[in-house]
């Protein structure tokens, strides 16, 4: 299987409401698309977030790094078949040599590795959540039985009490399960938004905070302290990564248990976290950790050292990328919440001709067919465009 083409559109969708937390507000974001055509005529799609408060990386090294990580070159042999396709995936290297902690160009590796994925596994008739079979991951855990349906949390971004208490309403009518409160927030009371949140979801929703890197070490027992008796199961990425250091001997006088997410974006960063003993669990996002293979070699890692993990997202995924994460959610298991596939709720241009939204309860459908499962609205692609250019 020989690659015909591969080409890449950075686009703006447009979001349909303003997302804010405490380390950044939006209104649109600019994302990197990928298209592989084989010469046997298979397209597959791929996309990439880049952010630079995550990985260092932003749309203007997009093209800087391709050519320095001298795709091109990796590519150009294609494969034979399937095992060869993700053998070239495993070893795809985008980033830079300076770069300690692996990540600096993820999010370009993601959108890349996955439009090869998709095409290989279309050609070879099979979904991709497959991969996590074949590729022979060591240590990645299997869903007991496979999944015809996943289930997603819900999120509560910055709002006032009032609409705090309508976006309560909802979700208890429509009978969500879980959620993620966004905390340190400057004009947010975190604890008064917690009670409510508790108090009108019940004490069965399974609630956790995420503060995005809003507090200092010597703020964070207080901060839980005063949290503790709402039932809190775990707390996203309290700190900033350049303090992180310093919950390792936090974590012991503090009950609530710690989920990393900027601080662990690779590998090289789960084995950090492991040895300096930083955190309960991981937030696994595609695009930030590099793609499918290096997502499934963290959920490997994590589940071997005993360490939680849940599958999270970025603001303004399209349907690529939802249909990435709903491929790798049916494909591992143990994965403690599951977020994305806030397609119609948030994106202007979801990009796929499919929509990939949860329903009632955040239950969504596993996706059949090969690849990805779903179809890509070029037209659309090119409707957002705001750069474009041939890789090979």
């Amino acid at each position: 299987m020989t690659i015909a083409s591969l080409h890449a559109w950075i686009v703006r969708i447009p979001l349909k409401r303003k997302i804010t937390h405490a380390s950044h507000s939006r209104t649109e974001t600019l994302s990197v698309i990928v298209r592989c055509q084989l010469k046997s005529g298979e397209t597959g799609w791929g996309e990439g977030l880049p952010r630079k408060y995550v990985t260092g990386e932003t749309v203007d090294d997009l093209w800087p790094l391709l050519r320095e990580s001298q795709v091109e070159r990796q590519l150009r042999g294609g494969w034979k078949d399937l095992a060869e396709a993700m053998a070239l995936c495993r070893s795809l290297t985008i980033g830079r040599p300076d770069d300690d902690r692996h990540c600096f160009g993820n999010s370009m590796r993601c959108a890349v590795e996955l439009a090869l994925l998709d095409a290989a596994f279309r050609k070879a008739g099979e979904p991709l959540w497959r991969i996590a079979e074949l590729a022979k991951i060591d240590g990645v855990p299997k869903p007991v039985i496979q999944p015809e349906r996943i289930r997603y949390s819900a999120v509560f971004t910055s709002m006032n009490l009032p609409k705090l208490m309508i976006r309560c309403a909802k979700l208890r009518y429509y009978q969500f399960a879980a959620g993620k409160l966004k905390v340190g927030i400057a004009g947010r009371d975190d604890v008064q938004q917690a009670r409510w949140v508790r108090r009108l979801l019940g004490e069965s929703f399974d609630l956790r905070i995420d503060a995005n890197e809003a507090w200092l070490p010597d703020q964070l027992e207080e901060r839980l302290e005063r949290l503790s008796n709402l039932g809190i199961t775990s707390c996203e990425q309290p700190v900033a990564h350049e303090h992180v250091q310093a919950l390792s001997h936090l974590r012991r006088r503090i009950s609530v248990p710690i989920m990393l997410d900027e601080s662990v974006c690779s590998l090289e960063d789960a084995r950090r976290a492991l040895s300096d003993g930083t955190c309960d669990l991981f937030n696994l996002r595609l695009s930030k950790c590099g793609g499918f293979l290096p997502s499934l070699e963290m959920a490997a890692f994590a589940s071997k050292h005993g360490l939680g993990y849940q599958l999270g997202c970025q603001v303004g995924e399209t349907g690529i990328l939802s249909a990435a994460g709903r491929q790798f959610a049916t494909a591992v298991g143990g994965i403690r919440h599951h977020e994305g596939s806030f397609d119609r709720f948030l994106v202007k241009e979801p990009l796929s001709k499919e929509d990939l939204t949860f329903g009632r309860g955040g239950w969504a459908p596993r996706l059949h067919g090969p690849g990805l499962g779903i179809t890509v609205d070029e037209t659309a692609i090119r409707r957002v465009c705001v750069e474009e250019g041939q890789i090979l």
